[in-house]
């Protein structure tokens, strides 16, 4: 992927997503975990703990070239996407969870991305120490992760009828945005694109409907809801890819075209297992309802 053009949008490509999140956030949202305490913690445990520690024995057990496998874990380590909550509504989620989940998981990927990427690219990579995601770079990651959010929160608290009205327009277009990142790096890499496919497919469905179950089963094994176990599987089997692919491609991070490739293919695949997923998990409730 060396187009200069892609390269220099990618900022502000992960600015609209990121920006359309903030629109739709308060700072109550993070007040909210008060009010779901256990369906937070259990799901937070699982997008910080347990989805690397899956994904890291996914990639061992395909045997993943060492860029495809780091670029697996960027995936894993990266938070919900927005699209989780449009999932989560039309399934009967508990939607204010996956805000509240969405709102807390953007601001502790700031540290457990850098720590997921470094650990990763130390395994896999040689000389991949000094490959990684550096922690002195931290401050680039919080500039485009937290500044297009808190924008998008300011506008909301001081404009609240301008943030209505942009919500929708800036959620198509942060979907346009994901559609055009995802084509661009599977353009930039059509030569190669068969191999990918071959290489790490079987272990991007894996991953995501592993995600989308533990998602939602350990928080129901853990007392939780229907609905607030709908939200956290979503939440968690819904990355946000636009961040994973960003990171890979930036000349100034990761600087590589191979591990933005499991974030593309992972971009395409949620779009089909999440539907599926909703549609069992309703009707598995509905069954139950009428026994």
């Amino acid at each position: 992927m060396d187009s200069p053009l892609v390269l220099a949008s990618l900022p502000f490509a992960l600015g609209i997503v990121m920006l359309g999140l903030g629109l739709g956030l308060t700072l109550d949202d993070f007040r909210r975990v008060g009010q779901y305490p256990k369906a937070a913690v259990v799901a937070l445990l699982c997008q910080v703990v347990l989805l690397p520690a899956i994904c890291f024995g996914l990639v061992v057990a395909f045997r993943l070239p060492p860029e495809l496998a780091v670029g697996m874990m960027v995936v894993a380590a990266s938070p919900g996407g927005p699209t989780a909550n449009l999932f989560s509504h039309l399934f009967g989620g508990n939607v204010a969870l996956n805000v509240t989940l969405t709102a807390v998981n953007s601001v502790l990927v700031v540290v457990t991305l850098p720590i997921v990427v470094n650990l990763s690219a130390g395994y896999f990579l040689p000389g991949g120490a000094t490959l990684g995601l550096q922690f002195d770079k931290l401050q680039q990651v919080f500039v485009m992760v937290l500044g297009p959010v808190a924008i998008g929160m300011l506008v909301r608290a001081l404009a609240p009828r301008v943030a209505q009205r942009l919500n929708l327009p800036v959620r198509v277009l942060s979907v346009v945005v994901l559609v055009t990142v995802i084509s661009a790096v599977l353009y930039g890499e059509r030569e190669n694109l068969v191999d990918y496919f071959v290489s790490v497919g079987l272990a991007v469905l894996a991953f995501n409907i592993v995600s989308l179950l533990i998602g939602y089963g350990v928080p129901r094994l853990a007392g939780v809801d229907h609905g607030a176990a709908t939200a956290a599987g979503f939440e968690i089997g819904i990355h946000n890819t636009a961040l994973a692919i960003t990171i890979a491609l930036s000349p100034a991070l990761l600087n590589s075209a191979e591990i933005a490739i499991p974030g593309a293919v992972y971009g395409i695949v949620m779009f089909f297992t999440a539907p599926g997923f909703g549609w069992l998990i309703s009707r598995r409730t509905r069954t139950r309802s009428a026994l």
